[in-house]
């Protein structure tokens, strides 16, 4: 299916009803100690972390803890006053708030030359992410237009922490990755990375500089978790079968409420939608990661290209997107 992966490092699945037609991992986890990357690898996901947060918020939801109508303010208090009383849970999730963002994805410059305004290590909880959050104005009044914001899902992951009690993390695990059976899936340190995890590296394959100083110590509501192909295809399953929240919510987390700048995809609730058609997916892009996963519920076809360096998916996910489409 890919017959040329020359300096690819990562790892690529494809699965069509149930059966894996191909599977293969290539490159080094860990590039000083010549650690190979498998497909049990678990690798940094960046923004499709964002999936997992709609869907704790969906769950919040589902059980009357939340609604979609849910004022922010209402839940932050006296946090993050640059916040407006009109920005809803609903707003967020579907980057519709209008709010600042601490990370501006649309700013030019290099992934690599984003500078955190607090120190990474500071970063390991959710609450301690009100030391960046702040200060940015609304960029336009909530509802007003699309406009994909980092903060705005950091803000979720905030606001589902104080509505359950529960550290977000651990939200995830329970009302995530555990009803999917992702075994694999978490929120590591990376500054203390279990066997098996891939560090993620700023460059192709000659260069051993990491991501560390680049992305919180640990992820939150917007990234920084960790998962392995198999466990991202178990995902898609579950999503689809209405393990993680009934089918019904998830039919209005893809139901499209804007058009992407670009404008050949849409977006939903948390999930990246296609331009046209049923194809569904989760995209993350950060200093020493990216990744891209699609599930067509349409043709039971999930493939997933996940990379522990900057840009390496891109050029892998558009041949294998090709190949699909051609066969």
């Amino acid at each position: 299916m890919l017959d040329d992966l020359e300096g690819f490092s990562g790892a690529v699945r494809v699965d069509r009803g149930g059966v894996t037609l191909f599977a293969t991992a290539r490159g080094l986890a860990d590039r000083a100690a010549g650690v190979a990357n498998t497909l049990g690898t678990r690798f940094g996901i960046a923004s499709a972390t964002k999936g997992f947060t709609a869907l704790v918020v969906m769950s919040l939801v589902e059980d009357g803890t939340l609604s979609l109508d849910t004022s922010a303010r209402k839940v932050l208090g006296d946090d993050l006053p640059l916040i407006g009383p009109d920005v809803t849970v609903e707003h967020l999730l579907a980057h519709r708030s209008g709010i600042g963002d601490y990370f501006d994805e649309d700013l030019d410059g290099d992934i690599t030359d984003f500078v955190l305004t607090a120190p990474v290590h500071e970063l390991g909880e959710t609450e301690d992410y009100l030391k960046v959050l702040g200060g940015f104005p609304a960029k336009f009044a909530p509802g007003e237009r699309f406009s994909y914001c980092n903060s705005g899902y950091v803000v979720l992951a905030l606001i589902a922490e104080r509505v359950a009690g529960v550290p977000f993390r651990d939200l995830v695990a329970r009302r995530v990755t555990g009803p999917a059976g992702m075994t694999a899936t978490g929120f590591p340190r990376s500054d203390e990375l279990p066997a098996g995890a891939a560090r993620g590296y700023l460059h192709g394959a000659g260069s051993d500089r990491t991501n560390v100083f680049h992305l919180p110590v640990r992820g939150s509501g917007d990234g920084g978790a960790y998962s392995t192909v198999a466990d991202l295809s178990a995902l898609w399953t579950a999503l689809f079968a209405g393990r993680i929240v009934p089918t019904a919510r998830v039919a209005e987390m893809i139901r499209p409420r804007s058009v992407a700048t670009e404008g050949d995809r849409r977006y939903g609730l948390g999930f990246w939608l296609a331009g046209s058609g049923p194809a569904v997916s989760l995209e993350g892009y950060d200093a020493g990661v990216s990744f891209r996963s699609v599930h067509d519920p349409s043709a039971a076809l999930t493939w997933t290209v996940v990379s522990n360096s900057s840009d390496g998916a891109w050029p892998v996910a558009r041949r294998l997107a090709q190949r699909l489409a051609e066969s």
